[in-house]
């Protein structure tokens, strides 16, 4: 009787422990989930600071204000110093390096980017303002009539380097379309023009509707627009507060029943002006850190100047239907900025 009892409260015993060795490191070891949303809309999936303060082939890789998607499945990146840089889409890594100048030889002050169809390259300049085509190797082979309006004063209402930032082709490539970064003299302030022109024989552009975007606030500009296929827009805003930091917003726009403003010389919120219809996807700021350090006080340590964007595709698995995003900080060749690139899942 003694025996029998020994050995049961032995066995419970050694049962017991047993339960405790086996669930106790598995409680402890479970690793706590790390969640990429930044909204309901978006994630970031990674960064990267791959490039950031490195050159290649002689060229200072920074200053990035536009990125595009080439027919080859790299990467082209367009520096605001006159260079057109092709980095290898999986790693980032520079392959070549195309400088771009004016009819004069002079510099350009790049902002936005498209590859055409047939390979050329449309790129904005904000000085003038200005939409040259050139080819892969850097030749002018085309410049855009830009309205009369949109142009630097004193031929125009705009003020220099706050002109075409944003540029992108839609409609299956038959409009293209550039963004203002902020409003013309005349026009309320945060309230940006985006310019149409339509495709006409032997790929030249004429200029055609145009559009009326508001900003959230007027430190607010627009560095980059790209296009869906039904007619919307992503549309990125952007300011900085010295001591504060950068703001970064995500919006989807829809411009496909927006008044055409091109004969509207100023726009000061008059009824009768249908506005570009805009919804919030996400904060940059909202995002998770992932690790991301700022050189410079920031929101978020993962904010900077971020200024350019693609849609890269579009996610597989269980994120079918979302959109790949690339988005790409422009350090200034300043120290205490960073190239950066973030990788987005974007639902629209």
């Amino acid at each position: 009787m003694q025996l029998r009892t020994v050995l049961a409260t032995t066995t419970a015993a050694l049962a017991a422990a047993a339960c405790l060795t086996v669930a106790g490191p598995a409680v402890a070891s479970a690793p706590a989930p790390v969640s990429h949303a930044c909204s309901p809309s978006v994630s970031l999936d990674r960064f990267s600071d791959a490039l950031d303060k490195t050159t290649f082939d002689g060229a200072f890789v920074g200053n990035l204000s536009a990125l595009a998607v080439d027919r080859d499945g790299s990467l082209a990146a367009l520096s605001d110093r006159s260079a057109l840089f092709d980095l290898d889409a999986r790693t980032l890594a520079p392959e070549s390096v195309v400088p771009l100048a004016d009819e004069k030889g002079a510099a350009l002050d790049s902002e936005g980017l498209v590859i055409d169809r047939d390979g050329t390259r449309l790129i904005t300049s904000e000085t003038e303002p200005s939409i040259r085509r050139y080819s892969a190797d850097g030749r002018i082979l085309d410049r855009l009539p830009v309205p009369a309006a949109l142009q630097v004063a004193p031929a125009g209402r705009a003020t220099a380097n706050q002109t075409f930032e944003g540029l992108t082709l839609m409609n299956g490539g038959r409009t293209l379309l550039a963004s203002m970064e902020y409003a013309l003299s005349g026009d309320t302030a945060g309230t940006v023009r985006f310019q149409t022109w339509t495709r006409t024989k032997n790929d030249h552009f004429k200029p055609a509707a145009q559009y009326a975007y508001r900003t959230d606030a007027a430190f607010l500009g627009v560095p980059e627009v790209q296009a869906l296929p039904d007619g919307r827009l992503l549309v990125l805003e952007r300011g900085f507060t010295s001591g504060v930091g950068n703001t970064v917003r995500l919006y989807l726009a829809d411009p496909r029943h927006a008044t055409d403003t091109s004969g509207v010389e100023n726009l000061t919120g008059q009824s009768g002006v249908r506005l570009i219809r805009k919804t919030l996807l996400t904060d940059i700021a909202s995002c998770p850190t992932l690790g991301a350090t700022a050189k410079q006080p920031q929101p978020n340590p993962l904010l900077d100047n971020i200024e350019g964007m693609v849609i890269t595709g579009h996610e597989k698995g269980r994120l079918k239907g979302r959109l790949k995003v690339l988005l790409v900080s422009d350090d200034n060749q300043n120290a205490v900025q960073t190239t950066r690139f973030y990788y987005l899942s974007v639902r629209v």
